[in-house]
């Protein structure tokens, strides 16, 4: 819905709506977690590609040594500033905090994580975190297929203080004009920690960049969905509530994720890539040049 030409253009930079069948009730689609634990790394200038994803192997090789039950999604953005994301799942924050005490009895693990954390570091020119609360109210079909997704278009939304109303009433309108189109979804989260409380954090996972396109084609359906009244009604509501706003693409990177075993099943040549030199092995020695 960024993209609705005219009047609707100033208000309709609102969330990064995907169209496609990712949510659209597969068996392999589940609900995204309740609490998301996400850090941030922005990595010095020459210091990403293969260099940060030699450093991060690391991390990735403790947790499989230590054989942990906590996995994570990382990603590497396609906009903004070069930065990488990692993101961990959990049902509450009991679990989370369950994990944290996992670990820290394990000294190995921590050792191993301590010594990536340090070989890491040399690369990156900044690190933050943040914790986010899944709001399903403000979602749209949230499923997620996470073993086939391969992007995420994350949108960031700082809303003005007092006006919690405003972004209730945005989302309302904005949902219920796209609930009319088949596809249409999001899954929207709320920060609880590491950015202003009014800030949330939008969602939209896709199989391949094609989607995008399908994003802009559906603009006019969203509008007519929407209708006159309705956008102006939005209009009025954005310029009065919406501080600020951000839309970013980031492409999932299997080599620093830790996947969970589902992932993996659901696309091993995605998830575990056979290494280069492994696949060149296996390949059938050129016949010699036949003399003359």
């Amino acid at each position: 819905m960024k993209r609705i030409a005219g009047a609707m253009l100033a208000l309709v930079v609102l969330l990064p709506v995907g169209i496609s069948g990712i949510a659209a009730g597969q068996d392999k689609a589940v609900l995204p977690p309740k609490v998301l634990v996400a850090t941030r790394e922005y990595t010095k200038p020459g210091k990403s590609g293969m260099q940060h994803d030699k450093t991060e192997s690391l991390f990735v090789q403790a947790m499989m040594h230590a054989k942990s039950p906590t996995h994570y999604l990382a990603m590497e953005s396609l906009s903004g500033k070069s930065r990488a994301l990692f993101f961990t799942g959990f049902d509450s924050f009991d679990a989370w905090e369950k994990d944290i005490k996992a670990v820290e009895k394990n000294t190995a693990l921590l050792a191993a994580l301590d010594h990536a954390g340090e070989v890491d570091g040399d690369l990156l020119s900044e690190i933050d975190g943040t914790v986010l609360a899944f709001r399903e109210e403000y979602s749209l079909r949230p499923e997620v297929d996470i073993a086939h997704t391969r992007y995420f278009e994350i949108s960031s939304w700082e809303v003005k203080h007092g006006h919690d109303k405003d972004w209730e009433e945005i989302v309302k309108l904005v949902k219920a004009a796209y609930e009319k189109i088949p596809g249409a979804h999001w899954a929207a989260y709320q920060a609880v920690y590491g950015f202003p409380d009014t800030t949330y954090i939008i969602f939209n996972p896709m199989k391949s960049l094609d989607e995008v396109d399908k994003n802009f084609a559906a603009d006019k359906d969203f509008e007519a969905a929407l209708g006159e009244e309705g956008g102006k009604k939005l209009s009025e509501l954005s310029a009065r509530a919406i501080e600020s706003s951000q839309t970013n693409l980031f492409a999932i990177n299997p080599r620093m994720s830790y996947p969970a075993d589902e992932w993996v099943t659901g696309d091993p040549g995605f998830w575990k890539p056979k290494p280069a030199a492994a696949a060149a092995a296996k390949k059938p020695a050129d016949k010699p040049a036949e003399s003359h």
